[in-house]
C-alpha cells in the first residue's frame, strides 16, 4: 500500500492512518501474537503512546467483518512479508473491540450507565444475532435489553462474556476480545469515592470473559496503570503482563531509533536526528530504547519545531492525588530529579488503591508508569533486590516535570500569576509581598489543614514552589553548610544576580510567629549557613526566617 507523507495527530483508526497518513509499520506485533500469545495479555503504556492505534490494527487484521476490504491495508507491511502462513490468519475470526477510556463518571450510577452505553454500541454491530435461531428466547430478551440501554446491572456485568458465547455459537469459531484503556473507569471511581463498589463490577465484568470462557480465543487489554491482580484480576492465572518495566512487546507502542531514522530519511531531515533524540528519546522499556510517538509526530507536523507536546497528569487523578500528598523527602527527591539526578526506589507496578499512601516508593512507580520517569537499570523481578534506578527521560519531560509535577506538589493549577509574584518578591528581598503571597498559598490548601502542623509539610510546600526556578537557579534542600544544615538555599545561575537562604520554624500560636521567625533568622547567622554561598563566590543573597502557624506565616528578612 502507498506510503503517505502527511503526519496524523490524534488519529487512532488504523484504516484512516493507512489510507491518508504516514504510517510507522508496527504489524510485526501481529506475527508475534500469532506465534505465541497468552490467553489474556495486558500491555500498559503512558497516555498517547499509540495504544488505541495498535488495538485498531489488531481489529482490522483479525476481524472477519469486511475481511477482503481490510486485507489491502496490510499490503507491503511486515506481516505480509512474514509469509502467507500469517496472512492466512487475516479476517479469520470474530472480534469484539471496545474502549473504556470515555467512562469518566463521578458516581457509580453514572459509571454503570456509561458501561451500558458502551455495550449498547458494541451489541449494535452484532444485532444480526437476533435473527434466526442462534439465540434462545431468554438470550434474545437480554440482548435486546442491552441494545435498548435497559439491561440490569447483573446482565450488564456479564454482557461482554455473553456476547462472546453468542458469537462463538454463530460462527463456530472462538472470539478475539480487544479492550482499550481498561483502567479508566477504576481511576475515576477512586477519584470520586466509589472505588469499592466499582471494583466489584469491573472485576466481574472482566474476569467473566477472561477466565474459563470456552468462547474466548484470546484477549488483549491496554491501559496506563497495572491495577494489582489482587484487586481486579484475582484468580486469573492466564494473564500475561507487559509493562514499561518488564514483559514482551517492548516496541509495539512508541518509536524505535531505527523507525526514527527512517522517518527523518523519508522527510529528508536527517540533520534533525540529534534534536529529536534530545527532546523525545530516553525511554527504556525493559532494555528497548523508545521515543515518544505523540511528540515525534507533532514535531514533524509543526515543521520540526521542538516543544513539549505531550501532556499527561491532567488525565490521571491518582497521580495528582499522590503528588498532593508527597512528603518533604519526596519533594526533595523530585527536585533532585529535575536537576538531572536519579532516584532509586522499590518498583511497585501493581496499583493497590487502598495502599497508595502507605508505600513511599509508590509515587516513583506511578511516575514511571505514567511516563514522567524511565528506568536506568532493572532489578531482577524474581529476586528481592533493593530497587530500580529512575530518571527523567528527556528534555520534553524535564520541561513538563517542572510545569506539571512540581506544581502539583503545591496544588498550583491556575495560579501562575500568584507564583510569579511570590518568586519575584522572594528574589527581590520584598519580605512583605513574599509573606502575602505565601500566605495566599497556605489559604488555598484547605485540604491540607490537618497536616499543616509539621515543619516537613511547609518545607515540602515551599520546595515545590521553588522548583519552578530551575534550571535558572539551583535549589538545594537540607545541605550541610557552616555548622549545621540549612533548610533551603537558592543559588543564582548564569546571568542571575542574587540568591536566597530560607530557614523554617513552626509556632505554637499566631502571636508567637514573629519571635519564631526572628529565631530562624538568628539560626542562619549563628550556624554560619552562608558559608556555602561564600564558597561558591555568591556575594548577594537574601536571608529569610519563616515561621508558620496553621494557614498563616510570618517572614523576617535580612
Amino acid at each position: 500500500m502507498k506510503q503517505h507523507y502527511v503526519m496524523s495527530v490524534g488519529v487512532d483508526d488504523f484504516r484512516e492512518v493507512r489510507e491518508q497518513y504516514y504510517y510507522v509499520d508496527k504489524t510485526d506485533f501481529i506475527r508475534r501474537l500469532i506465534d505465541g500469545h497468552a490467553k489474556a495479555t495486558l500491555i500498559t503504556r503512558p497516555r498517547r503512546f499509540g495504544k488505541t492505534l495498535a488495538m485498531s490494527m489488531l481489529y482490522y487484521f483479525f476481524s472477519n467483518k469486511d475481511a477482503e476490504a481490510n486485507r489491502v491495508l496490510f499490503e507491503g507491511s511486515k506481516i505480509e512479508q512474514a509469509g502467507e502462513q500469517y496472512m492466512a490468519e487475516q479476517g479469520s475470526r470474530p472480534v469484539v473491540f471496545l474502549s473504556l477510556k470515555d467512562i469518566k463518571e463521578d458516581t457509580l450510577e453514572g459509571m454503570l450507565a456509561s458501561f451500558g452505553e458502551a455495550m449498547k454500541n458494541v451489541y449494535y454491530d452484532f444485532r444480526f444475532l437476533l435473527e434466526g435461531t442462534t439465540l434462545i428466547p431468554v438470550e434474545k430478551e437480554v440482548f435486546e435489553a442491552v441494545l435498548s440501554g435497559k439491561a440490569s446491572r447483573n446482565d450488564l456485568q456479564y454482557s461482554l462474556k455473553n456476547l462472546t458465547v453468542y458469537l462463538e455459537r454463530y460462527y463456530g469459531k472462538q472470539v478475539l476480545v480487544l479492550i482499550d484503556e481498561y483502567d479508566a473507569p477504576i481511576q475515576y471511581a477512586w477519584d470520586y469515592g466509589y472505588y469499592d463498589e466499582a471494583i466489584v463490577f469491573v472485576r466481574n465484568y472482566l474476569s467473566s470473559v477472561l477466565k474459563t470462557n470456552p468462547a474466548l480465543d484470546f484477549a488483549v487489554l491496554t491501559g496506563v496503570l497495572r491495577i494489582a491482580k489482587e484487586s481486579i484480576f484475582s484468580s486469573l492465572n492466564n494473564l500475561e503482563m507487559a509493562s514499561v518495566a518488564f514483559g514482551e512487546y517492548k516496541d509495539v507502542m512508541g518509536f524505535t531509533y531505527e523507525e526514527i531514522q527512517k522517518m527523518t530519511a523519508d522527510f529528508q531531515v536527517e540533520d534533525k536526528l540529534p534534536e529529536i533524540k534530545a527532546w523525545y528519546d530516553g525511554y527504556n522499556f525493559d532494555g528497548q530504547e523508545i521515543y515518544n510517538p505523540w511528540s515525534v509526530i507533532n514535531y514533524f507536523k509543526h515543521k520540526c519545531r521542538p516543544a513539549a507536546y505531550w501532556v499527561n497528569t491532567s488525565g490521571n487523578a491518582i497521580l495528582r492525588h499522590m503528588l498532593q500528598h508527597a512528603t518533604a523527602a519526596q519533594s526533595r527527591s523530585l527536585a533532585e530529579l529535575l536537576r538531572g539526578k536519579k532516584v532509586s526506589a522499590g518498583l511497585e507496578e501493581g496499583v493497590i488503591y487502598d495502599e497508595i499512601y502507605q508505600n513511599s516508593d509508590a509515587l516513583y512507580s506511578m511516575l514511571l508508569t505514567t511516563g514522567y520517569l524511565t528506568m536506568v537499570d532493572y532489578p531482577d523481578p524474581y529476586m528481592d533486590e533493593e530497587g530500580a534506578t529512575m530518571r527523567i527521560p528527556n528534555r520534553e519531560i524535564r520541561t513538563l516535570f517542572k510545569k506539571e509535577v512540581m506544581r502539583h506538589l503545591a496544588n498550583l493549577e491556575g495560579d501562575s500569576e500568584l507564583l510569579r509574584n511570590l518568586l519575584h518578591s522572594l528574589l527581590g528581598g520584598n519580605a512583605a509581598d513574599f509573606e502575602e503571597a505565601l500566605s495566599n498559598y497556605l489559604r488555598l490548601l484547605a485540604s491540607f489543614y490537618d497536616t499543616a502542623a509539621r515543619e516537613s509539610f511547609y518545607h515540602g510546600l515551599v520546595l515545590g514552589l521553588l522548583a519552578t526556578l530551575m534550571p535558572r537557579f539551583e535549589v538545594v534542600s537540607n545541605r550541610e553548610s557552616g555548622y549545621g544544615r540549612f533548610d533551603v538555599a537558592i543559588f543564582p545561575g548564569k546571568g542571575q544576580t542574587a540568591g536566597a537562604l530560607l530557614e523554617f520554624k513552626v509556632a505554637d500560636s499566631e502571636a508567637e510567629m514573629p519571635e519564631r521567625a526572628q529565631e530562624a533568622l538568628a539560626q542562619i547567622e549563628a550556624n554560619q549557613y552562608a558559608a556555602e554561598f561564600e564558597r561558591r563566590g555568591v556575594k548577594d543573597f537574601w536571608q529569610y526566617g519563616i515561621a508558620f502557624w496553621g494557614k498563616k506565616c510570618h517572614i523576617e528578612a535580612r
